[in-house]
């Protein structure tokens, strides 16, 4: 697939997403989960397909991976959840745009760092990173919901 066309859907995604928890929406599992499984397994997929890997990408491709949904979870925890018309609602708020900017410049400072300590710049796909990330908020999202007592919207029918 086109590089361009690729980033293009990609962005159109994270941006539906953001938008979309900007109003505020029912949760459902499967709208919580589906934008970053398909993220992180397209980023997966351009990282298998890769033949030059070292084993110090490798290693900083998993530590940032777990770094990076731990920030997601982070941003998770400011995304506010209510009860509305009897079903679980999310909805980003002020903190939670100060925490994607702040988990945006501390995920660039660990890419240079990886970079300055031997891993290629090509390692990590920008959708493994994307889609990780937003899996971190979304099981941060689940968890909260699922203890809350509220139940979760059900899935939308077409």
């Amino acid at each position: 697939m086109n590089p361009w066309l690729l980033a293009a859907i990609i962005a159109a995604v994270v941006i539906a997403v953001v938008i979309k928890r900007m109003i505020g929406e029912p949760v459902n599992a499967r709208e919580l989960f589906a934008a970053p499984a398909v993220l992180t397994a397209i980023g997966l997929w351009s990282l298998i397909k890769k033949t030059d890997l070292t084993a110090t990408d490798i290693t900083w491709v998993i530590t940032g991976a777990v770094f990076g949904a731990a920030l997601g979870a982070l941003r998770g925890a400011t995304v506010q959840l209510v009860d509305k018309g009897g079903v679980l609602w999310q909805r980003y708020t002020g903190r939670t745009f100060l925490a994607l900017i702040a988990t945006l410049a501390i995920a660039a400072g660990f890419n240079v760092l990886a970079v300055k300590m031997g891993m290629h710049e090509n390692a990590r796909p920008l959708q493994l990173a994307i889609g990780v990330s937003f899996l971190g908020e979304a099981l941060m999202i689940g968890h909260r919901g699922m203890t809350s007592g509220i139940p979760f919207a059900p899935a939308r029918t077409r």
